[in-house]
């Protein structure tokens, strides 16, 4: 596996794959890897010759700076994860590298990046769409793979591959749970051995909401809520239920797919973890 540390090293890799005839997947992540990320390597090494990955936390991206500086952070073992998963070249550069000085170029999804999620936390989402354009230039995969976890971004980065006409494919890939049902994430290891028992409430919540066979969008935001009061370690912070067709607030009858998402915080103060899980709920 080719480790590279610069825009102009991971270009010349793929440039060698592209000459021998030979197809790319990428998967972006921020590191501190997990079952997670080894799901979405695995669906990009069953379609491709190549996999690429890369590792940068990305400033731009986060709303706190404690939340930016707790980021864990464990290169060593995410490369030999990497590496046994079969990835050929990997992108470890310096936010230098990413954002270089006099950097000003941004890009938005304005209606998606600014609602849901999006409104808890404010410019998350035009961090991740102009780092994730800029990936996807540096590296020019014919695909990339993404966590249905992260289920509005999957959404805000296919609308902007959509709109700019980027010559890539978008693939989501379920979630991957740990055993009691909470959502595999990087941020999962910083929550209190209290708090990681309190988290799989979100789950728990979710499921409630999609077995209810509820007939009414108010209903399954009710028996969401009702679950997650049940934790007092819990604080939700937001539930959005929108219509899967364009992603516009579901209200009433059931009569059409919807995707719940739901985000709650664990811990008080400073050592605060915001957690997201999502599910989609059929009529």
């Amino acid at each position: 596996m080719q480790i590279c540390r610069t825009v102009s090293d991971i270009r010349a890799a793929v440039a060698r794959f592209r000459a021998a005839g030979e197809g790319v997947g990428l998967v972006t992540t921020m590191g501190a890897l997990h079952d997670g990320h080894m799901a979405l390597v695995s669906e990009a090494r069953g379609a491709h010759d190549r996999v690429v990955a890369t590792i940068f936390v990305n400033p731009t991206q986060f709303g706190e700076a404690a939340d930016l500086e707790n980021y864990p952070r464990t290169e060593a073992r995410d490369l030999e994860m990497l590496e046994a998963a079969g990835v050929d070249a990997v992108l470890i550069p310096e936010v230098s590298e990413i954002y270089p000085e006099g950097d000003e170029t941004i890009v938005e999804t304005t209606r998606l990046a600014n609602i849901l999620h999006g409104a808890v936390r404010p410019g998350h989402f035009r961090g991740v769409t102009t780092v994730v354009a800029k990936l996807f230039n540096i590296c020019q995969p014919d695909a990339a793979y993404f966590g249905e976890k992260d289920f509005q971004q999957l959404h805000v980065i296919k609308r902007m591959v959509r709109d700019l006409h980027m010559p890539l494919n978008i693939r989501g890939v379920p979630t991957v749970r740990e055993a009691d049902g909470l959502a595999m994430s990087s941020r999962n290891v910083r929550l209190t051995p209290e708090d990681r028992a309190a988290a799989p409430v979100l789950s728990r919540a979710l499921d409630a909401a999609q077995t209810s066979g509820a007939g009414r969008v108010e209903d399954l935001a009710r028996i969401i809520r009702e679950t997650i009061a049940t934790e007092p370690r819990a604080t939700l912070k937001g539930l959005d239920i929108v219509w899967l067709s364009d992603f516009s607030p579901a209200t009433g009858r059931l009569t059409a797919p919807v995707g719940i998402m739901i985000s709650a915080e664990f811990g008080r103060g400073d050592n605060h973890v915001l957690l997201i899980d999502q599910r989609e709920v059929h009529p």
